[in-house]
């Protein structure tokens, strides 16, 4: 009787277990075990590799969408030598109800003819297609840069084709940059495409050939940007903008305040951001320096401006000048008004709220037509 035979195994194999070692019979039991045991080790294999890629999936797709994410992104890309930047997020806008009755009763401009040929050309219209722009200024008043980097849905091959025949030039890195002649006014823009959805223009050819890395510069702007989070609309300035300059020596509609433009001098920066709520717009104006004195009698100046405004509201002959309408939309926008000052630990700073209606601006377009034009000078 053979070793293999299950009765022999169970007759004998209790008593002289050895004789029953190596069989055919276990050779066949041991590679079906072992069949089993590398069935469930691959099948464990690939369930553990699909849920790490599913993971990974998730991850990247909602860091890829997060607003946040996509916009220091983009931030991120511009000089950090920059000493004015703006941000528009109008892909948020275009939502808004704010920015709707805005461009309801807003003039629209007539078209460019030199647009009209690139949206015919390459199938682009910012109106449409652009989603978020971010708008670097820096260099000196003589030589002054403005970049931008703009994201939104580009017809990569028609808008190549069409740049193609201004001129190209090549970077160091390979990286094809379009010159593009404008003749109103008579300039060049260059521009390359970073990735499908993203693209750099610039009116120097300088800025595609600046060294990458980050400077201590960049770090500082990369913190007011994220102060300025969930906001779609903001400009910030540094201390040497030549735009903040030009503020703080010129007040709106021509008034001026040499106090006022010495404390807008000695700030170090300043942000302006603005937030659809509904049809209203709110705006913060925020001014920051490390000199508390500079803080505080801003911060008193700024509410001793707007009791002085009310006041003024107040005042009889100013009833009869004002369009009643006009007053009532300053009255809302100046009960709304806030001043505060924060402590940020190695500066302070004193912030403006405000908050715009579209009562207001309806008026004061009103207020503007029915004033009659200021008549020529001889």
């Amino acid at each position: 009787m053979p070793a293999s035979d299950p009765l022999f195994r169970l007759v004998f194999c209790w008593r002289t277990p050895r004789q029953c070692q190596n069989t055919p019979f276990d050779n066949r039991r041991n590679r079906r075990t072992n069949f089993i045991v590398n069935l469930k080790k691959i099948v464990g294999g690939i369930l553990i590799g699909a849920a790490l890629l599913l993971a990974a999936w998730f991850y990247f797709r909602g860091s890829s969408q997060d607003p946040e994410r996509v916009r220091e992104g983009l931030l991120g890309r511009l000089p950090g030598d920059s000493t004015s930047v703006v941000y528009l997020d109008l892909k948020e806008l275009r939502n808004s109800a704010f920015l709707a009755k805005i461009l309801a009763w807003a003039p629209k401009p007539p078209a460019d003819e030199e647009y009209a040929k690139f949206v015919q050309a390459t199938g682009f219209d910012y109106e449409r297609d652009l989603d978020r722009v971010g708008i670097s200024f820096s260099g000196t008043p003589q030589s002054p840069k403005t970049m931008a980097i703009a994201e939104g849905r580009f017809d990569r091959k028609k808008i190549e084709t069409y740049s193609a025949h201004f001129g190209t030039l090549r970077t160091a890195a390979g990286q094809t940059i379009y010159a593009v002649t404008l003749s109103n006014p008579p300039r060049t823009a260059y521009f390359a495409f970073l990735r499908g959805d993203q693209v750099a223009i610039c009116n120097d050819a300088s800025c595609f050939f600046q060294p990458s890395g980050k400077s201590l510069s960049a770090e500082e702007w990369r913190e007011h940007f994220l102060r300025m989070a969930g906001t779609p609309v903001f400009c910030v300035l540094r201390q040497d903008s030549a735009l903040l300059s030009e503020l703080s020596q010129h007040g709106a509609a021509g008034w001026r305040s040499p106090q006022l433009a010495t404390l807008l001098g000695q700030l170090q920066w300043v942000s302006v951001g603005a937030k659809p709520d509904g049809d209203e717009l709110r705006v913060v104006a925020e001014g920051e320096s490390s000199n508390e004195t500079t803080i505080r009698q801003l911060n008193d100046m700024l509410g001793g401006l707007l009791i002085l405004a009310q006041a003024g509201l107040d005042d009889p002959k100013a009833s009869k000048q004002l369009d009643p309408d006009l007053r009532e939309a300053y009255r809302t926008l100046l009960k709304t008004a806030e001043v505060q000052k924060q402590d940020r630990g190695t500066s302070q700073s004193v912030r403006l709220i405000l908050e715009i209606t579209p009562q207001l601006l309806e008026s004061a377009r009103g207020a503007m037509a029915a004033d009659p034009p200021a008549p020529a000078r001889k």
